[in-house]
């Protein structure tokens, strides 16, 4: 079945010629007042996503902070617990953890061989939640 050339550039009719032809957009807003009903709505919903939004990325960064904050604690009750296990003076081990963390204190227990320092220091998120952060790090006591 061939066509002329004429026809081939035509589109087929799509329904009824007498209807008026309607764009996309009036599609997604019927009625004659539907534009200006949706006007500014996305400047309204980002207006109140927006602090959200940010709220929630200020406090994932300051969980990232404390999660920083712990694991330098850590590493320093492991330092303060490996001092105290040789035998050196309770204020070395002291100074090692307030220099990972000035507001750190620490607390000291020896059983069974073990010498344990637990260092402790609270934390704020969002400058009002405050987090209770501990580490504990033990060594066997008499070790060089």
């Amino acid at each position: 079945m061939t066509t002329h050339r004429a026809e081939r550039g035509r589109r087929p009719p799509d329904g009824d010629a007498r209807l008026p032809r309607t764009t996309g957009r009036d599609r997604a807003f019927p009625g004659a007042g539907g534009h200006d009903r949706q006007r500014g709505s996305a400047t309204a919903e980002l207006a109140v996503a927006l602090p959200i939004v940010v709220l929630v990325m200020l406090l994932g960064a300051g969980v990232v902070g404390a999660g920083t904050r712990l694991v330098s604690l850590q590493d320093a009750a492991a330092d303060a617990a490996r001092i105290l296990g040789r035998g050196d003076a309770d204020g070395d081990a002291d100074a090692v953890v307030r220099r990972a963390d000035p507001a750190a204190g620490i607390a000291v227990s020896r059983s069974d061989g073990l010498v344990c320092v637990t260092a402790g220091v609270d934390t704020r998120i969002l400058g009002s939640i405050s987090v209770p952060m501990r580490a504990t790090g033990c060594a066997l006591e008499g070790g060089r």
